[in-house]
């Protein structure tokens, strides 16, 4: 083949690719739009930034493929690796063809020697991020096992920090970054879920990553169950980051004529900081034909207002209750089901218990609906509890190895079992069973849960966990189709399953099981790395949090809730008359903010006390902006800095306002500038943004709302 080189450009990244005579493409840029290229001028880019000629040659990989691999002479972890039954599969490259358009290049090689077809392809896709899918299919006739194949891209040596995440239950997101360690790093996720800690991103930057500022290079993958993200930082070849899924030893083997298709790796360059890198996934999201184009109803669930504890005509006062103050979705959390008094029993039994609700829930939909609410309903239809009908008649269909389940119940974490949902007769019952009571009720508004990790898993002999997520879209997808309009909230024991993968088939997902907003501040700044704030459920809970007992305010439960999709998580029917009338107050604001919320960009500005959580939402046209400040402690400085709104238009004049509806905000007494003190001010943008305006000395935990109009 005659060497070649291609470059895409789109949506503001540009990706260059040289095609030698042997082997695999190789990656020379990714980044920077380059602009017009002549083909001299890339056969001229090429030869700049190529290795010496022989015999003056290092035995090792120059430019990473894009497949890297030890045949190449790449002395980093493998992007593919295969075995049969001689061993591991040395692969040899051949191209077949390569297709290019102005944003999407597909390479197709065999080797012939191994029996295997490659198909690689990246497009740069809406808000410039690289998509890259990667597929290799068996065309011998022995069986193929698949260890791994996992995309990457190539980011400049000069890189010199990697970020990705960590956390727990009810702290997710917790951001970690390090100096991009030395030689070939795989971080792991093994839950049968990405996990409260999962890795989330592999985010490369020269120097510590800021929001406003500074180029970043990144990775996700678009999989919702076990991943491997990796760098691969090597003395004498070029650096690379990627990601895929991480498959179990005997998990996937592919039969002759059988495929393999990676998740696809979403990649992101920004010139921008993290909110650059940011702004190009949210505008990929809402690309979609499938994004949510409805405004985003505030929502009451009842978890926390009552628990287990059902009540029929509790539960309706509590609509009406709802109804009045601007409620526009009800969903009934978990206890509605046969025997379900606790969290010991009853899952996989999606029939509603008589016992408690009479007349079924149709009196409560019915009234739901006729209030000119959503009504929505809790599920978790990916677990069985041992005390059920269904593990009773179908022990089977567990997933899980059932010598261990006999011999050591302790593999169950809060009390229930992983179903198996690759199993024909579960995957039909839960489908079933839920399909029937969506056309009965009408159900809106699906609550998705996922409590467990999944561990021990085990289908036909085998580790599970592939063909489980694979049903568990699948499942997704045929209730959405099967229901047009039915709308879906992935929820993993909070935020352990927030990814772009569940995203292709869920409307939302649930941030974390934490309504404390103090750390919600941080735990949806850093979910919304990924996900714009019309995806992320931010609910008001209870004055004292039920995971962390601290008390705050209602004015500050409001304000963080508003930077997501909002709602409530309390008995509001506990509040005073003057808390529901705030509470009304609050629901009229949401509604009148949420299309510049929702629609918005998102940008933090940076500011030096760590105290300080700003975050700003501009339209397009920056003719309006939503900026909601909080402190999550105390201030480190008696006078405070002053913010900047770098998103304004600096040729346009604004009335920045603040919104009184959630109630005040408690600062220091003297440092309170008059303009806050008025709750109005008017300038242009450019003194907006280039000197800002002076922050009072808030208390920990409070907050307050931004309005700006442009005038």
């Amino acid at each position: 083949m005659t060497p070649t080189d291609i470059v895409i450009e789109a949506h503001g990244v540009a990706l260059l690719l040289e095609v030698p005579a042997q082997g695999l493409p190789r990656v020379l840029h990714w980044g920077a739009p380059l602009g017009e290229l002549t083909a001299d001028d890339r056969r001229a880019l090429a030869r700049g930034l190529s290795r010496q000629t022989p015999p003056g040659t290092l035995d090792a990989a120059w430019e990473a493929t894009i497949l890297p691999a030890e045949s190449d002479g790449w002395t980093g972890r493998p992007g593919l690796q295969l075995r049969t039954a001689a061993g591991i599969v040395v692969s040899r490259w051949a191209v077949e063809d390569v297709h290019a358009d102005a944003d999407a290049v597909t390479v197709t090689a065999r080797d012939e020697t191994a029996a295997l077809q490659l198909t690689w392809r990246a497009q740069i896709a809406a808000g410039g991020v690289v998509w890259v899918d990667a597929a290799v299919r068996n065309d011998g006739e022995g069986a193929v096992e698949v260890g791994w194949l996992e995309p990457t891209l190539p980011v400049p040596t000069t890189t010199t920090h990697l970020t990705s995440f960590d956390g727990r239950w009810t702290r997710e997101k917790r951001p970690v970054t390090t100096l991009v360690p030395a030689g070939a790093v795989a971080r792991q996720s093994r839950r049968g879920r990405p996990g409260h800690d999962a890795p989330t991103a592999g985010i490369l930057s020269v120097g510590e990553p800021r929001w406003e500022s500074g180029e970043v290079w990144g990775v996700h993958t678009a999989w919702s169950s076990d991943v491997t993200y990796r760098t691969d930082r090597l003395t004498d070849a070029v650096t690379v980051v990627g990601a895929g899924e991480l498959l179990r030893p005997g998990e996937l083997v592919l039969a002759p004529g059988d495929a393999y298709a990676a998740p696809a790796a979403a990649f992101v360059w920004s010139p921008a900081g993290l909110d650059g890198f940011a702004a190009r996934v949210h505008t990929w999201l809402r690309s979609r034909p499938q994004h949510p184009a409805a405004p985003r109803p505030l929502t009451l669930n009842t978890w926390e207002a009552v628990y287990f504890d059902h009540d029929p005509q509790r539960l309706l006062a509590l609509a009406e209750l709802a109804a009045s103050v601007g409620i526009e979705r009800f969903v009934l959390d978990d206890g509605w089901f046969q025997g379900r008094r606790d969290d010991t029993t009853s899952l996989g039994d999606w029939v509603v218990d008589r016992a408690v609700w009479p007349d079924g829930l149709d009196p409560l939909a019915q009234r739901v609906h006729a209030l000119g609410m959503q009504f929505g309903l809790w599920f978790e239809p990916e677990m069985v509890s041992l005390d059920s009908d269904l593990a009773r008649a179908h022990p089977e269909w567990l997933l899980h190895d059932a010598s261990h389940l006999q011999h050591d119940r302790s593999l169950s974490w809060r009390s229930q079992y992983v179903l198996n949902l690759a199993e024909p007769g579960a995957y039909r019952h839960v489908r079933d069973q839920i399909s029937a009571l969506v056309e009965r009720l009408g159900i809106d508004f699906i609550k998705w849960d996922h409590n467990r990790d999944l561990v021990d898993s085990m289908h036909a002999g085998r580790p599970g966990g592939h063909d489980q997520m694979h049903a568990v879209y699948r499942l997704f997808a045929e209730l959405k189709s099967a229901h047009p309009g039915l709308e879906i909230e992935s929820c993993s024991s909070g935020g352990a399953r927030t990814d772009l993968g569940i995203l292709q088939v869920a409307d939302r997902v649930w941030a974390s099981d934490s309504n404390d907003p103090v750390e919600r501040q941080d735990i949806q700044r850093w979910t919304g790395l990924l996900l714009p704030p019309e995806l992320v459920g931010a609910h008001v809970g209870p004055e004292a949090s039920h995971s962390s007992g601290r008390t705050t305010d209602l004015a500050y439960r409001m304000a963080t809730s508003l930077t997501g999709s909002a709602g409530f998580e309390t008995d509001i029917a506990a509040l005073s008359a003057d808390d529901l009338a705030t509470v009304s107050a609050f629901a009229g604001l949401y509604r009148e903010l949420r299309g510049i919320v929702h629609g918005g960009a998102v940008s933090h500005p940076d500011l030096r006390d760590p105290a300080w959580r700003v975050t700003a939402f501009t339209t397009a046209d920056a003719a309006a902006a939503v900026v909601v400040v909080a402190t999550v402690r105390s201030l480190e400085d008696a006078r405070p800095e002053r913010l900047r709104l770098r998103a304004l238009d600096p040729a346009a004049r604004y009335r920045v306002r603040v919104r009184g509806e959630i109630g005040p905000a408690r600062s220091a007494s003297w440092i309170t500038p008059e303009w806050f003190s008025a709750g109005a001010i008017e300038l242009p943008g450019a003194v907006l943004r280039e000197v800002g305006l002076q922050l009072p000395a808030l208390w920990p935990a409070q907050a307050f709302v931004l309005h700006v109009e442009r005038v």
